[in-house]
């Protein structure tokens, strides 16, 4: 199953209460998104079917390899884009907003290029 862009923010959204958190919840999604707990619900129920999370009797939420995989794929390409941005002049909140945008339609072919391109201007 293609994960849409929505599905891709909460399984970033994941990783990143994950190594703030000792347990994330549906509720940490939540409020962390701004996102109602019935629209958190139905996604968390999408990528539990999607076999990209798994989530316990107690209700702690977990990534999955594949939810894992996934969710450092798209956090690898926000601080990428963000720190391109930055190096443009642009403000570091605006270029995280924009890179946050631009991370889940880029091709892996833009984002390799990206990633040399950046690579090289730090040697």
């Amino acid at each position: 199953m293609a994960l849409q862009e929505s599905g891709e923010m909460y399984l970033e959204t994941i990783l990143i209460l994950s190594r703030q958190l000792s347990c994330v919840r549906s509720v940490d999604i939540s409020e962390y998104m701004g996102y109602s707990k019935p629209s958190v619900s139905r996604a968390v129920g999408l990528l539990k079917a999607g076999n990209y999370i798994v989530m316990n009797d107690d209700g702690h939420i977990s990534l999955t390899e594949s939810g894992l995989k996934t969710a450092e794929k798209i956090m690898r390409r926000h601080e990428l884009l963000t720190e391109l941005l930055v190096s443009l002049g642009v403000d570091r909140k605006v270029a995280a907003a924009d890179a946050c945008k631009m991370e889940h339609v880029i091709s892996d072919e833009t984002y390799e290029a990206i990633h040399n391109h950046m690579k090289n201007m730090d040697q």
